[in-house]
């Protein structure tokens, strides 16, 4: 966008200048923020005034800088000085609102400009702001690209808001909960259950649980507990459970993923379906218009490609039942070239011919990519890479378990992502997580487990 102005000599009388805006919800959020105004009435999904409904309404100090924008953008432009405004409300836009601001010249006088303002809703032409404002005219030209000026990353998980939305009205997925014996384990299992997400049974040390719920000040009347102090045991049981018919999902409490797993893949009691389990983050990256899977980051250490290939089938898996329709899969490595001295491009070339012979089924899968070109299109088009995952992969296939360790941490600490964290590959969804999770990381987990839950439910009526 070029941003250049008008000197006051080359105004008239009638000049007029439009821009249409979308306020999205970000931009609700983004203008909190600026401002300090944490009024609920202007913040999407808060009830400001109690009548049970979100309003999500536009600030009228939002609608004025629409005109701020205009004027200082385009007319007169780059360079003015308000000295007065005078504006009446009519009516509030929302939160999707596409809002339609113009300007007309209605005074010149020795270097200072009177224009009338407006702001309607595209929609219906309703008029949210109407007045008028005096400014200063610009004293030199001015003449710039806007496109090189800082950008606005808001840290907001739309995308885990949407999985929750659809995981709250399915089924309750009756999840065996084990070891649930500290406040973090416990209250992302209450929090799911209080989202209509799950049923819990909590498996564990009934006294370390009832303490955890004394911490969160959390009633577990009704809830189903198993008293079962040995970690051990306590993973055998909610296999058991499985087996039983009583539990459709295992998730994680306060004890150490092997011993979580070991009965898992025991070959007699175990819950194995054929394929390798692997570890799947759902990541809600702010700023990315599509969720983001990696896999493997917690189980596989160094892959062998017979692994590699179930890692990305079960990631495919997922990645449709989340509402990918077709995921597009970049395997990763150090070079998007095939390199015989690094293994993980020839694994990565490989799995993607097996892609296309169909031994990978549900998904386009590329490779070897670097990081750059498989998340970047700017990066994938310097390099010449053509294909339908370059520049735009929804699910990234990482080397092995340090590159993907690393990977899904730095999204989290420094890009403010949160994840989601399952385990594929066994007959149940295994909802698998940090001890240092989010709350919202947790409940997204459920989240994705109830959703693929249903879906694969669905598949075998």
């Amino acid at each position: 966008m070029i941003l250049e102005n008008r000197l006051f000599e080359t105004l008239k009388l009638g000049d007029t200048a439009s821009a249409t805006r979308l306020c999205s919800a970000d931009d609700l959020f983004i203008f909190a923020s600026a401002t300090g105004n944490y009024n609920p009435l202007y913040l999407p999904g808060l009830d400001g005034d109690g009548d049970g409904q979100a309003e999500a309404m536009v600030p009228s100090a939002f609608a004025a800088s629409l005109v701020a924008a205009l004027l200082g953008s385009h007319l007169p432009g780059p360079g003015i000085m308000t000295l007065s405004q005078n504006y009446s409300f009519h009516t509030r836009a929302k939160a999707d609102d596409e809002l339609v601001t113009k300007v007309t010249v209605t005074g010149l006088d020795d270097g200072v400009v009177t224009l009338a303002a407006e702001v309607t809703r595209e929609m219906d032409g309703t008029l949210i702001l109407s007045g008028t404002v005096r400014v200063q005219a610009p004293a030199r030209p001015y003449r710039v690209d806007g496109s090189t000026l800082p950008g606005l990353t808001v840290r907001r998980h739309r995308h885990f808001e949407a999985i929750l939305a659809r995981a709250e009205p399915l089924p309750l997925l009756r999840t065996a909960v084990i070891c649930p014996e500290n406040a973090a384990s416990l209250g992302g299992a209450i929090l799911a259950m209080k989202h209509t997400i799950i049923t819990p049974i909590l498996i564990g040390h009934l006294g370390k649980i009832q303490a955890a719920a004394v911490e969160l000040g959390a009633d577990l009347t009704g809830i189903e507990i198993i008293d079962e102090p040995q970690h051990a045991n306590a993973a055998a049981r909610a296999v058991a459970l499985v087996h039983e018919g009583r539990a459709d999902a295992l998730m994680k409490g306060n004890l150490h993923t092997d011993d979580m797993l070991r009965p898992m893949v025991d070959r007699e009691k175990g819950l194995r379906i054929g394929r390798r389990l692997t570890h799947i983050f759902v990541m809600d990256v702010p700023g990315l218009d599509h969720p983001l899977l990696v896999s493997d980051a917690a189980i596989n250490i160094a892959p062998d490609l017979a692994t590699k290939v179930d890692i990305v089938q079960n990631a495919i898996d997922l990645a449709i039942s989340i509402g990918i329709a077709q995921p597009r899969v970049g395997v990763l490595s150090a070079v998007e070239t095939v390199n015989p001295d690094i293994p993980s491009s020839l694994d990565a070339a490989l799995l993607s011919k097996m892609a296309e012979r169909g031994q990978i089924m549900g998904g386009f899968v590329d490779g070897p990519l670097a990081m750059d070109n498989a998340v970047s299109m700017a990066a994938a088009r310097i390099k010449g890479i053509k294909s339908e995952v370059a520049g735009r992969a929804e699910v990234l296939i990482v080397p092995g378990i340090d590159a993907g360790n690393m990977l899904a941490k730095q999204l989290a600490y420094i890009s403010h992502a949160e994840a989601a964290g399952l385990v594929m590959g066994a007959r149940v969804p295994v909802i698998l997580n940090s001890r240092s999770d989010s709350s919202m990381a947790r409940l997204a987990s459920c989240a994705v487990a109830a959703i693929h839950h249903a879906r694969m439910h669905q598949a075998t009526e």
